[in-house]
């Protein structure tokens, strides 16, 4: 048996500067599974087809199947367990629970890392740019129907709470 070569990287995940030893054909999502516990990030078809392996990496999405860990050396990486904060669901949880945007939940941390990054980037999406934005990932039970419900809910959410005055 042949020993292999483990090459050390430091991304930043869910905002913890995080220091790792990993073979250098090990996927992110791997990484984030395994070495990490981030079960969040799904793998469904490991061909990058499905979006259920949606993470965030430096602010864009990415397939984790499809990315070596060691290409987020340096990087900062954000999964649907960094989505929350003080144990408070984010306004897109939130939405995606009230207008039932999900079912048997498999696909839907991609669903909301791809949303997500639309809202930073639009924080007031059409249904049109919604519906492009989730493009990419797929749901076998819930139709879309709801989960475009659930963005455009998640959009108003977040803009009161933008626009409410600091206390």
């Amino acid at each position: 048996m042949d020993d292999i070569d483990f090459i050390t990287i430091r991304p930043v995940v869910n905002g913890v500067a995080r220091r790792l030893a990993v073979e250098p054909r090990r996927t992110l999502a791997d990484m984030l599974r395994e070495d990490l516990g981030l079960t969040g990030t799904n793998l469904g078809c490991e061909h990058g087809s499905c979006g259920a392996c949606t993470v965030l990496v430096d602010g864009q999405s990415v397939r984790s199947c499809l990315m070596f860990a060691a290409q987020v050396d340096g990087c900062e990486v954000v999964t649907v367990e960094g989505l929350a904060e003080n144990e408070q669901l984010h306004p897109l949880q939130q939405a995606f629970w009230e207008q039932q945007g999900l079912q048997c939940g498999f696909c839907t941390p991609g669903f909301l890392i791809s949303a997500h990054e639309l809202l930073q980037r639009n924080p007031d999406p059409s249904e049109e740019e919604i519906r492009h934005a989730i493009s990419g990932n797929i749901c076998r039970c819930t139709g879309y129907q709801h989960i475009v419900a659930a963005v455009r809910q998640a959009a108003t959410m977040l803009a009161e709470t933008n626009a409410a005055p600091a206390d």
